[in-house]
């Protein structure tokens, strides 16, 4: 039995090297299509901005590199998109293969690729399909913040944008993004409702922040979620008698700045790249403390 006093920064099962996976316990995979809600509700403002900035600019290969259960590969594939998706967590990708496998006489489907892979080795992981680069390379769902910054220098997460750079063709594009974490630094909370998912389960995020020698290195989010309408008869009514309805799972994430991050992204692009910061999709001028931030980067056309 776990001692209860000890503060777990990640659920058990994760393992201690490379890009850690947290959801190796499979706790959160298995409660994940429930976090986020229908595939079919996703919140129309997100679907709006991702699809039509992709068709914008032309793109038409991309690459998931945070795919997890396969949501956001499948609304573009839904939409036309040829998607190659990747991610280091197998019992992630186990929902997205089943998904292929479901829709698998679906053209699109058929030709969805899914490959494990590690963002710190994610250029040789999949050199035999970057081909001359793909369009568009996105980390999405606030997915990125899961790298931790082992060595306090922040070497790995450079490393991992540097191989997402790789990726993409000149003139592509990368989409990446992270949570409001000046404010959530700043105030504790994290909102519950995501701009991103339309799932009607979820009813806390109990969110820590630790400090390690006076800066903020990691935040952790317990999430709960009321899982009882997936439930089984007897097991929801036994979960309701014994008041056990609530299904909670921990995520930990590394809490990024927002400049220090569009610093991270220059070094990576170079200062000829073209940068544009999203709040919640809109003009940061028309919003004040958004969720979540997201970062589109034009990789220069002519090659360094």
């Amino acid at each position: 039995m776990a001692d209860s006093t000890i503060f777990r920064t990640r659920t058990l099962g994760t393992p201690a090297e490379g890009v850690r996976d947290q959801y190796a316990d499979g706790k959160a995979a298995k409660v994940w299509e429930i976090f986020i809600g229908d595939k079919t509700s996703r919140t129309q403002n997100y679907k709006n901005f991702l699809v039509g900035l992709l068709k914008k600019n032309g793109c038409k290969r991309i690459l998931d590199v945070a795919c997890g259960t396969g949501v956001d590969s499948v609304l573009l594939l839904e939409e036309g998109f040829e998607v190659v998706s990747v991610d280091a967590s197998d019992k992630m990708l186990k929902y997205a293969l089943k998904t292929r496998w479901n829709k698998r006489k679906e053209a699109a489907f058929d030709n969805w690729i899914i490959e494990e892979a590690n963002w710190l080795t994610l250029y040789e992981d999949i050199e035999q399909l970057i081909g001359d680069g793909f369009d568009a390379v996105i980390c999405l769902g606030n997915s990125f913040a899961h790298m931790m910054d082992s060595y306090g220098d922040q070497r790995e997460q450079k490393q991992a944008i540097r191989n997402f750079e790789k990726c993409a063709k000149p003139g592509g594009l990368l989409l990446i993004d992270h949570r409001n974490y000046d404010h959530i630094i700043n105030t504790g909370y994290t909102p519950s409702k995501c701009i991103y998912y339309n799932s009607k389960h979820m009813t806390d995020i109990k969110t820590s922040v630790l400090y390690v020698s006076g800066k903020p290195s990691m935040v952790t989010m317990d999430y709960l979620i009321d899982c009882t309408d997936y439930l089984g008869k007897e097991e929801r009514e036994e979960r309701i008698q014994t008041e056990d309805c609530i299904s909670e799972f921990r995520l930990s994430y590394y809490p990024h700045r927002l400049e220090s991050f569009r610093d991270m992204l220059r070094k990576a692009f170079g200062d000829e790249a073209n940068y544009q910061v999203y709040g919640d999709f809109k003009e940061l001028n028309e919003i004040e403390n958004p969720s979540f931030y997201i970062h589109v980067v034009e990789k220069p056309r002519m090659m360094r």
